[in-house]
């Protein structure tokens, strides 16, 4: 996939480009039908399949007392994007000046000029540019006065539940995980780097963690003991991840604490991603670290067979998709 982070970087019109514009965080089940329209489209025709989307989010600009939490990093979104199959992802600045641009406007000297879009799609909801004049309507009548097709995606719903980025976060702020990976079609996942931490977990308590640092400006899932998939090197291990003050010592900054099954490597400073299966419990104030120590064990034994189960269940899927 070849990424643009500039206009002045596209020096020619993209050849036959199929275009889909949108801020998809969270590339969710329904973002994945849209981008499957346009490279299905953009296949037909011998042409290219673009994805416009905005870093950072809109919102973040011109409606920064929101506090928007994103689903995903820009890096997680670039890399769901060509997981998608899309040719080429052009990922624009946001800015004041941005915000400002007539809608037609950009589709003069964004769409029409720069990228040369012969057919468009988008989702049943965009709208964009000063005071999101450019709307499913105005789209369509540009369409036709400019000589490209405008083709619309209608809404997602998953067990009656809409597919969109705002239910993902309040279903995520809830701990909701089985809910959230049915809209993703995904587990939902938090990644960095592993930090030293105050190491009380293998010294203390016989249940070494590695640490990743949490903003509070991130999308933070609700606090407590989740099962995990820890993704290192390449390689997935089971685990227990807790998020939240570690109460029972009175900590003061969040963190997000991952026990690591049958694991025994120096990762501090390396990059994981934690993959958050099922909410287990909320976050408690034990007596010490005894009573601290045997739920932590009850919680790895509980974390291990929901792991089993959902090994099973991969089994399962496989055999009966192979055995149609």
């Amino acid at each position: 996939m070849k990424i643009y982070t500039d206009l002045a970087e596209i020096t020619t019109p993209i050849p036959q480009a199929h275009v889909t514009i949108g801020n998809f965080d969270g590339v969710h089940v329904g973002h994945q039908i849209l981008f499957s329209e346009v490279v299905s489209r953009a296949y037909k025709n011998k042409g290219t399949s673009v994805v416009i989307t905005f870093e950072p989010h809109p919102l973040k600009v011109v409606r920064p007392d929101i506090g928007i939490k994103l689903i995903s990093t820009c890096e997680q979104k670039q890399e769901l994007i060509e997981l998608a199959s899309i040719d080429v992802l052009i990922c624009l600045p946001f800015t004041k000046e941005l915000a400002q641009t007539p809608a037609e406007t950009f589709v003069d000297e964004v769409l029409i000029k720069t990228v040369g879009v012969k057919e468009l799609v988008v989702g049943y909801d965009y709208a964009f540019g000063k005071g999101r004049e450019g709307n499913i309507d105005f789209l369509k009548k540009q369409g036709e006065q400019k000589g490209f097709p405008v083709t619309v995606v209608e809404a997602y719903y998953v067990d009656d539940v809409l597919a969109s980025s705002t239910e993902i976060r309040k279903l995520v702020s809830q701990g909701r995980m089985r809910d959230v990976r049915k809209l993703l079609g995904r587990y939902y996942q938090i990644r960095g780097e592993v930090l030293v931490g105050k190491q009380r977990g293998g010294a203390e308590l016989g249940f070494p963690t590695a640490n990743l640092q949490i903003s509070e400006e991130d999308l933070c899932p609700r606090h407590g003991v989740y099962v995990t998939q820890v993704i290192y090197d390449g390689k997935c291990y089971g685990g227990v991840l807790n998020i939240g003050y570690n109460p029972t010592f009175g900590e003061e900054s969040l963190s997000a604490e991952t026990h690591i099954f049958n694991f025994n490597e120096d990762i501090y400073g390396k990059p994981i991603k934690v993959n958050l299966l099922q909410f287990l419990r909320d976050e408690q104030k034990f007596s010490g670290p005894d009573e601290l120590v045997a739920q932590i064990s009850r919680d790895i034994e509980q974390a291990k067979e929901i792991l089993m189960d959902a090994q099973k269940e991969i089994l399962l899927s496989c055999e009966e998709k192979y055995n149609k």
